[in-house]
């Protein structure tokens, strides 16, 4: 099975290159490798350019934003299988294909998740948070709670049955994208009970009491874009149970 991997990056030269090794790491071989980026200004290009034909397929121009980019790289992908690692994070081992193509084949299923664990910039090693997918059930969609997207794979096939990533959505077009499949569509998956990826904080949509607002009011039109009852309190109720995501580290 072919695995499609899709980074999408914009002026971010210092994280870049993990993000980028992790990927070239991999013992499992059968792997195309794209990256899309929004026309860097940073010197990010030109790390990019210094892989040469590693990097399988490689664009660089202005984009609509996070969404449009990832859009772009799931077009330009031809693997059986998609996954998305963001330009700030990075695969734990090298180990991490071999194993999702394992799941895939053995299982049978249209995607998989797993856990990850969000690490300080300056401390790759200190582990900030525990992200534990281990209790996730198209229900719980409804609380707030979503499998961690920069652990999931799926089978290219979905994404272009169900649609790709909504690009008005200014933070969760992912939650969106996973309600979508996994409640509306009942795609079938597979948990993966072990961390694969590693996330630094200071992503958008972990920063701010206003982007938490824009994420809660996003996630709560997700639902009902899909058929799937909520409100504000369902889903601020989640922020409990995130503490110990914390505590677990």
């Amino acid at each position: 099975m072919k695995v499609s991997i899709i980074t999408v990056v914009y002026n971010n030269a210092k994280t870049i290159k993990d993000a980028i090794e992790s990927v070239l790491s991999q013992t499992y071989k059968d792997i195309e490798y794209i990256i899309v980026d929004g026309a860097s200004r940073d010197g990010t290009v030109e790390i990019i350019e210094s892989y040469g034909d590693r990097i399988s397929k490689f664009i660089t121009e202005s984009d609509n934003g996070l969404y449009d980019a990832m859009n772009k790289g799931i077009k330009l992908a031809s693997g059986d299988i998609v996954g998305i690692l963001n330009s700030d994070d990075f695969y734990i081992d090298e180990f991490v294909i071999e194993k999702v193509v394992k799941v895939f084949k053995e299982k049978k299923v249209d995607s998989l998740f797993a856990d990850l664990v969000y690490v300080k910039p300056d401390n790759l090693e200190k582990t900030v948070r525990y992200y534990d997918s281990s209790k996730f059930h198209p229900e719980k969609f409804a609380y707030g709670w979503m499998p961690a997207h920069p652990t999931f794979f799926v089978k290219r096939a979905i994404y272009e049955k169900y649609g790709l990533f909504k690009t008005d959505y200014i933070i969760a077009a992912d939650y969106e994208l996973l309600v979508r499949f996994l409640y509306r569509y009942r795609v079938s998956y597979h948990y993966l009970q072990e961390v694969i990826t590693k996330m630094r904080t200071g992503g958008v949509s972990t920063n701010g009491i206003k982007s938490n607002w824009i994420l809660n009011k996003e996630i709560v039109r997700a639902c009902a874009e899909n058929g799937l009852k909520t409100n504000m309190l369902k889903v601020i109720s989640k922020y409990p149970k995130k503490i110990l995501g914390l505590v677990r580290k």
